[in-house]
């Protein structure tokens, strides 16, 4: 009886053990016709697994659930290989570093993760949480990995195979470089065992994440991607597509036209948003003089309002590179908004926690309400409109605006432009 391995298309867990397979000459074979949410709640698949999590592996004595055991068992099927040492205490090694590929880096990973695609609730401070945790774990990998080309020994074992594939989401969906940059050694490690034939095999060309995703609602996750298709199947595609449609001898109807935004109703302003925009990006010295006097110059009370925006929840910013994501993620989802906007959003302080506070224009008397409906990180801040009669806040605005440092007395660690 071969060994079948029940899993998903391309799903992670199942590639630590085909990798082992690979190294040690197992053939494992695939279940054929295997689809999530389907295959894995059948009362048969049910019996394998009560939980109906994959992957399973059915064997002549039965089947065996969890990942990490699943690969265990494969390793060991044939005794000819190094997969988990060559000594008792290489043995425990390789086990203590497959426990923490598990529990240090895939949890942290995945809470991370998981939220930001919809698949659970996704709170802010439980997210800095599990990346301060996460880069503890990376730290201490990078320290061991200065001194060891693998984790044990010097050939890759199954701790090597589970840590890599444990990695791979990482660097895939949510470790930027700027992430990964702290931990070196872990790059290299990375992509030296990515690159070997055996894992090669299966991950194939792997381009790091650029940067993270915004984080969905609840039971919204990203759309999956289609999977390939066959030449048969693409052949009874194109065979449908090309097949003559009675809905196709039908007139087509005219577009409806699509409804204007209610800011473009507004009586004509004489502030020219871009001209704005335009002076702003080009004043290179004498700021104050020639940018600053001239947003004044050109600025209408009457057809455009200006903003403080304060975060609420500041004292979870304790993780600098999170905190800056957090604003240019806001600042991506605000380009609904960039034919009728312009805003500056500070990061304040030298030390956590750190502020976020902004200054936004925009058309018409109040924050347009398409913005409000469709950004959700609006509600994330306290909204104050500015009063152009009280000097203070009108230097409060220019003081924005230039990046002035220290704002507030405090240093500046970043400051970003919406333009």
């Amino acid at each position: 009886m071969a060994l079948v391995l029940h899993v998903g298309n391309g799903f992670k867990y199942a590639f630590k053990i085909l990798i082992a397979a690979e190294y040690t000459g197992v053939k494992v074979e695939l279940a054929q016709h295997f689809e999530m949410g389907v295959s894995n709640k059948s009362p048969e698949y049910l019996q394998m697994n009560p939980i109906g999590k994959v992957p399973v592996l059915l064997t002549p004595d039965g089947p065996i659930f969890e990942s990490n055991a699943i690969a265990s068992y494969v390793a060991r099927l044939k005794g000819d290989n190094t997969l988990f040492g060559s000594s008792l205490i290489e043995y425990a090694r390789v086990e203590q570093w497959i426990y923490f590929a598990s529990l240090e880096i895939d949890a942290n990973i995945m809470q991370w993760f998981l939220p930001r695609i919809g698949y659970s609730v996704h709170l802010p401070q439980a997210e800095e949480a599990s990346i301060s945790a996460l880069k503890r774990a990376l730290a201490a990998l990078n320290t061991h990995l200065a001194m060891n080309t693998y984790l044990v020994g010097e050939s890759v074992t199954l701790a090597d195979i589970v840590m890599t594939c444990n990695l791979y989401v990482g660097f895939k969906q949510v470790m930027t470089k700027t992430f990964t940059s702290e931990f070196p050694h872990v790059e290299r490690y990375f992509w030296t065992l990515i690159n070997q034939p055996n894992f090669f095999k299966f991950f194939g060309e792997l381009k790091q994440v650029e940067s993270i995703p915004p984080a969905r609602s609840l039971g919204r996750p990203a759309p999956p991607k289609e999977s390939a298709k066959t030449i048969d199947e693409l052949k009874k595609e194109a065979k449908r597509e090309n097949k003559p449609k009675v809905e196709d001898a039908k007139e087509e109807e005219a577009p409806k036209p699509k409804p204007k935004n209610p800011l473009d109703l507004l009586p004509p302003s004489k502030m020219i948003l871009d001209e704005w925009k335009r002076l702003y990006s080009n004043t290179k010295s004498n700021f104050r003089e020639v940018a600053i006097k001239g947003f004044w110059d050109m600025y209408d009370p009457e057809g455009y309002s200006l903003w403080f925006c304060d975060y609420k929840y500041n004292d979870e910013n304790t993780v600098s590179f999170v905190t800056l994501n957090k604003v240019g993620g806001f600042l991506q989802r605000m380009d609904l908004a960039r034919k009728y906007a312009f805003g500056k959003m500070l990061v304040i302080g030298s030390e956590p926690p750190y502020k976020v506070k902004g200054l936004w224009l925009f058309r018409g008397q109040e924050i347009p309400q398409f913005v409000m409906d469709e950004c959700y990180d609006m509600e994330l801040y306290e909204w104050i409109k500015v009063d152009i009669s009280d000097e203070a806040q009108k230097e409060r605005v220019n003081a924005m605006i230039e990046d002035q440092e220290p704002f507030e007395g405090e240093a500046l660690l970043d400051a970003k432009c919406f333009k």
